[in-house]
């Protein structure tokens, strides 16, 4: 084999690895955010809600952060109002990246905020405005 057709191979096997184009496409991000602290409780980091071939999934960035708060959940809301029925999992740790698969019977769509949410007190503990 030639140099050209190894280095056609190589670029080939490369983008092989990163991900087929079915892959990527399978993928679609709804909106993305930055979050913002409430009621006194420090919260931040980005946020993305993203369509994927298992559905839709709210997924928080590496750098999301909130100081200590009893109960958060997420949920969604529009204008500054969050929308109870909308609450759908309890977060699994108050720092770093993690997943969240969002039920069936939410349309996203129809949101333009999310919501970190303390359910014993009914305040919100950070919200993120959705691009």
């Amino acid at each position: 084999m030639s140099n050209r057709t190894l280095l056609a191979l190589s670029v080939l096997g490369a983008a092989l690895v990163a991900g087929s184009p079915a892959t990527l496409s399978a993928q679609a991000v709804l909106g993305k955010g930055t979050f913002s602290e409430k009621s006194g409780y420090k919260t931040s980091g980005s946020v993305s809600i993203v369509k994927t071939a298992r559905g839709i999934e709210v997924r928080l960035g590496s750098n999301f952060s909130m100081n200590s708060a009893p109960g958060p959940y997420l949920g969604f809301g529009n204008n500054g109002k969050y929308d109870a029925s909308t609450q759908f999992s309890k977060l699994n740790s108050k720092s770093g990246a993690q997943v969240y698969k969002v039920p069936g019977n939410i349309d996203v769509s129809k949101y333009k905020e999310i919501y970190i949410w303390c359910r014993p007190f009914n305040v919100p503990l950070g919200v993120a405005k959705l691009k």
